[in-house]
């Protein structure tokens, strides 16, 4: 498992990943090339990947997505150190916060 800020990636074996996933065409690269993890809303800052690879969103704001680094990738992010990914598929997790009668994702 690996985490930067609020965002944790955890391996997934080939096995557990759904079939729609591996034909998704998976989300749009932002414009610097990246695959965005996750945004900071207030500071800009972005939990993202450089490399080849693909990322399937799998509902909401809540959900997981799924992460495909053919290749091996390296998670970015202008206040946090460079995570070297090897290659394979990965759930990415955003940390939640409990409010009253909900949950939200943890915001920058």
């Amino acid at each position: 498992m690996y985490r930067q800020g609020d965002v944790l990636i955890v391996p997934l074996e080939e096995t557990a990943v759904p079939s729609y996933a591996v034909r998704a065409p998976g989300e749009p690269r932002d414009g610097r090339g990246r695959l965005v993890l996750a945004l900071g809303e207030v500071t800009g800052h972005a939990h993202a990947v450089q490399g080849p690879g693909r990322l399937v969103r799998e509902g909401g704001p809540l959900d997981p997505t799924l992460l495909h680094l053919p290749d091996g990738g390296r998670v970015v992010h202008e206040e946090h150190a460079v995570i070297p990914l090897p290659k394979g598929w990965y759930r990415v997790v955003r940390q939640r916060e409990y409010v009253p009668g909900a949950f939200r994702v943890v915001a920058d």
